[in-house]
């Protein structure tokens, strides 16, 4: 799915997700439903605010990989070479605790840099190889 730089899109795209995963029998109040939307819109949100670049928002559901697993694969492609960072949120600070809940929500996360910007990209479920 092709995301705009416009927040607005973050609704978009967890609309989008909860759509895929209905289609795949997984239910929007199913726990591992709820999780892949906000782990989406953490990302989302991430990409769209810290880069200002539109971006790319990828989902791989257990049989969309070639080797069968059950995991579920969330990725966010943009074109910048901001790094993403952790931050260390306050209190009653409103923002900063994005990849700390991508951190502890999911089961396996990272980012790597490509050619024209990064991939950022989450797991939930049984270790995919490659």
């Amino acid at each position: 799915m092709e995301i705009r730089a416009d927040p607005m899109e973050v609704g978009r795209a967890r609309r989008w997700a909860r759509s895929r995963l209905a289609g795949c029998g997984i239910g929007q109040d199913e726990p591992l439903a709820e999780t892949v939307v906000l782990l989406i819109s953490e990302l989302v949100t991430n990409a769209v605010v810290h880069t200002g670049c539109p971006a790319v928002l990828r989902m791989l559901l257990p049989h969309q990989h070639a080797e069968g697993a059950g995991a579920v694969r969330v990725e966010v492609a943009d074109s910048s070479s901001r790094t993403p960072r952790p931050r260390q949120a306050e209190g009653d600070d409103t923002n900063g605790r994005g990849l700390e809940l991508v951190s502890g929500l999911a089961d396996r996360w990272g980012w790597h840099r490509e050619s024209g910007g990064k991939r950022i990209w989450c797991e939930l479920g049984p270790a995919t190889e490659g």
